[in-house]
């Protein structure tokens, strides 16, 4: 009986490493696990088990132990933020680490949970070659990703004390939001303060209105006729004073980002070499600038969550992966049908969703791409496509540090629509319709 046999390649599931040690990680300790071959008995190993503060000291101790013994492979489990010291101390020392995913190190349902069987069983899975490395970028980048992390979350905190000054105003009926797009800008701050200093006159706010605002004087005389009381007045003050408070700190931690960006090391200033781009040369912030969607601010997030050395992701297919913009396959029998993207890294995936949402509004490739597939696939969906392909198109500039982005253009799918193929459905869906059609050459 014939068989449809499929080969694969299996040598990587295969390994057996001599030496290997895992640790499972708490906030106070770490219980680390060794397995090494007996010193007396072939083919016998010998496990040891014991616990290490998670100081400083004893982790530099630690490392010195585990050198000593010539350890091939130490794995950490990913629990919460108190892997760091164990892998970064570890790792200065000059020893292979391993940071795994906690999901892909789940006991076998019936064994018991403790500490030391989880400590044994990494290290079981170390040793056979059973477990995949996460992502962990260079110090260099880490660094730079604590400012740009900060940076976004105290923007979702200026936001959010927005939002509550919006309301308060909203609470006094004062509806200057249904006039102004936004009253934070120069007007709209100006009466803001007017109000807070005891300026209650709808007619003297609404003067104050600049540029394009001025012609919604009377829109805006109506708006600003509210109950604005001395309560509203202190509160507002307070909020105020939280915005400008962090927009001060926002600005100092951009500055400081980019004076870390201009020192990464690695090829960041490559000499354009034509091609009708125009001459001299851009950094890598400038580079990703000229995707569609993507601005300054935009791209220095993305360089802090990947980093510029793409060997780490040896296709742009590992890079989307990683990030959980690529839907899971699921077979079961003849069925296939696609899972969940997944969690990913939350801030990659915002600024990421945030670029092409901008890019879904232009007149570009994808643009056109966005507008395409919302169609038949619907907006979020949409948006994954669109969020994926930008991540693509960056995994190109960064492996190649001479590329320069070229936008194919919103007529792209459109040059390559086969006219002819195009013509047969239409007179099919005419046909299906009732309708006898007779075509004839244009003038």
């Amino acid at each position: 009986m014939d068989h449809d046999v499929e080969e694969i390649d299996g040598e990587e599931h295969e390994e057996r490493l001599e030496r290997v040690s895992a640790i499972d990680v708490a906030k106070a300790s770490g219980k680390v696990c060794v397995r090494v071959p007996h010193p007396s008995i072939p083919g016998r190993r010998v496990t040891k088990i014991w616990d290490v503060a998670s100081t400083t000291n004893a982790i530099t101790a630690l490392g010195d132990e585990l050198a000593d013994m010539a350890i091939g492979r130490i794995v950490v489990e990913s629990t919460s933020d108190y892997w760091w010291p164990f892998f970064y101390l570890l790792e200065a020392r000059g020893l292979v680490v391993w940071l795994v995913n906690a999901r892909d190190v789940k006991q076998a349902p019936g064994r018991p949970k403790t500490d030391k069987l989880d400590a044994v069983w990494l290290a079981k899975l170390n040793e056979r070659g059973m477990l995949r490395p996460s992502f962990v970028p260079p110090r260099e980048i880490r660094e730079l990703r604590d400012y740009t992390r900060l940076r976004s979350d105290l923007t979702r905190d200026r936001s959010r004390h927005k939002q509550r000054l919006e309301k308060l105003l909203e609470d006094a009926l004062v509806k200057i939001s249904t006039v102004a797009t936004d009253i934070f800008g120069k007007s709209g701050r100006e009466m803001i303060e007017a109000l807070i200093e005891g300026t209650r006159d709808p007619e003297v706010l609404a003067g104050m209105a600049k540029g394009k605002m001025r012609v919604k004087h009377a829109a805006l005389k109506e708006a600003l006729t509210g109950q604005f009381d001395d309560h509203h007045a202190e509160l507002a003050r307070m909020l105020l004073e939280e915005i400008d408070g962090l927009s001060a700190k926002i600005d100092r931690l951009t500055t400081r980002i980019d004076e870390l960006i201009s020192q990464l090391p690695g090829p960041m200033t490559p000499t354009d070499s034509g091609g009708g781009q125009g001459s001299g040369s851009l950094s890598v912030v400038e580079r990703l600038d000229e995707i569609a969607g993507i601005g300054p601010r935009a791209a220095q997030v993305i360089i802090a969550e990947i980093g510029l050395d793409m060997a780490q992701f040896p296709t742009p297919g590992h890079l989307v992966s990683w990030a959980k913009l690529s839907p899971r396959t699921i077979q079961s029998g003849p069925r296939s049908y696609t899972g969940r993207t997944g969690r990913g890294n939350p801030y990659l995936k915002s600024v990421l969703g945030e670029a092409a949402v901008a890019a879904a509004r232009t007149d570009t490739f994808l643009g056109q791409r966005y507008r395409r597939l919302v169609r038949r696939r619907g907006k979020l969906r949409a948006q994954v496509a669109v969020a994926r392909s930008i991540l693509v198109i960056v995994w190109h500039l960064l492996a190649d540090p001479t590329a320069r982005y070229v936008d194919l253009g919103s007529d792209f799918y459109e040059q390559r629509l086969d006219a002819d193929r195009k013509v047969r459905s239409l007179i099919r869906q005419l046909q299906a319709l009732g309708h006898q059609v007779t075509l004839s050459p244009a003038a």
